[in-house]
């Protein structure tokens, strides 16, 4: 009997998501397909960062509902599932914005990450861009149900340029996927467990390498900070342009953001994309080394390329512009071209104005003479 051939898997999987239909590669995680329809539908994500290997799957503020699995087994999932941690088959419906579950499970998990995290945005040098913050802005409840004291530790210097703050992490692990991957070698990591577990270096020694200093892009939260940076201002009050220059660390991609008052730069940081990612170049993450981040702080030491692109929902965004954008003149293009002053201009066809007088034109008020053909002696006007 001739053998039976299979067929080819699908090049690419259909996914719904949120009455959004897409087609992804296989092996795609629901987040990153999301992703790829972007806006509203895309999960917020606090632990998952797309170029670190093995993160996601700790925070489960990514889940979703799964209302059919696949065009084979259009069962639904019996329980929200992280989206990040989940891929994608063909045929699969995702509920996100359209779910009636998942604004509740959203809820409940930011009520879990503030249980220890300290409410204290207007003392903190990661308000204004920090996710946590926005995360319960957007998914958050008024009040919170905890009731007992929240844990603390105390700030601790892990390196020449970075305090920790452990009081206020969420342990999120991208500060020791980082480390692991982008580094010649780590030097902290996760100890104790449960309510103890804490961030912390092998018996405080520090971490010193060229490239420690992204860990603080990674931290979605104000644990890990830039000390070169802390209490000197706010980053709304910073303009922020692209800058790029040529550095001597091979592993280096050199673009990087400044952070502008004025002519004076108050940090460097790693370009960022709209995830709140690190920028890829050239198929390569573009993390920035120390000297390019702790080192040049001049404008002199960069070449400017133009403001970042900020999103108009951020506070950092505020009365940020590139260009001055005037509105459009419609009117002449809806009244078949005719000027708007012409439609405007009252003096010709106005029984009541002196069509001698042009009242734009008065460097004095106007007055009753002024409105009338036949004006009564001694008011006369001058044009």
């Amino acid at each position: 009997m001739a053998e039976e051939v299979k067929a080819a898997p699908p090049a690419t999987f259909k996914v719904t998501i949120d009455n959004i239909t897409i087609d992804v590669k296989p092996g795609t995680s629901i987040l990153n397909a999301a992703r790829q329809i972007g806006g509203d539908v895309t999960p917020p994500a606090m632990c998952y960062y797309s170029k670190l290997e093995g993160s996601g799957g700790k925070c489960r503020t990514c889940l979703v509902e799964v209302a059919a699995g696949s065009t084979a087994d259009p069962r639904p999932m019996p329980k929200l599932v992280a989206s990040c941690r989940t891929n994608v088959m063909d045929g699969m419906i995702v509920k996100n914005m359209t779910s009636e579950k998942v604004p509740d499970a959203r809820a409940g998990v930011v009520e879990f990450l503030l249980l220890n995290h300290p409410l204290d945005c207007p003392i903190c040098d990661q308000a204004g861009e920090c996710h946590l913050q926005d995360l319960g802005y957007d998914h958050g409840k008024a009040g919170t149900r905890y009731q007992f004291s929240r844990r603390t530790f105390a700030r601790e210097d892990i390196g020449p340029y970075i305090q920790l703050h452990m009081t206020r992490c969420i342990l999120c692990y991208r500060c020791t996927y980082v480390a692991d991957q982008i580094t010649d070698k780590r030097v902290h990591g996760i100890v104790d467990r449960g309510d103890h577990a804490a961030i912390s270096t092998y018996i405080s020694k520090a971490i010193d390498n060229d490239f420690s200093g992204n860990m603080i892009d990674v931290c979605p939260v104000g644990a890990l900070t830039d000390k070169t940076f802390r209490f000197k201002n706010r980053v709304w009050f910073t303009k922020p342009v692209d800058a790029h220059r040529n550095c001597e660390n091979p592993k280096c991609c050199g673009k990087a953001t400044l952070w502008l008052r004025g002519d004076e730069v108050f940090r460097v940081t790693a370009r960022k994309d709209e995830w709140g990612e690190v920028q890829s170049y050239d198929g390569k993450v573009g993390w920035i080394c120390n000297t390019c981040r702790f080192d040049k702080k001049e404008t002199k030491d960069w070449t400017i390329e133009g403001v970042t692109n900020i999103s108009r929902h951020s506070v950092i965004g505020a009365n940020k512009y590139k260009v001055l954008d005037v509105p459009g003149e419609t009117v002449s293009k809806v009244m078949g071209g005719r000027a708007p002053k012409l439609l405007m201009d009252i003096h010709n066809v106005s029984g009541v104005n002196n069509p001698d007088i042009d009242l734009s034109d008065l460097q004095r008020p106007a007055h009753s003479g002024d409105f009338k053909k036949d004006p009564e002696p001694g008011l006369e006007s001058k044009n």
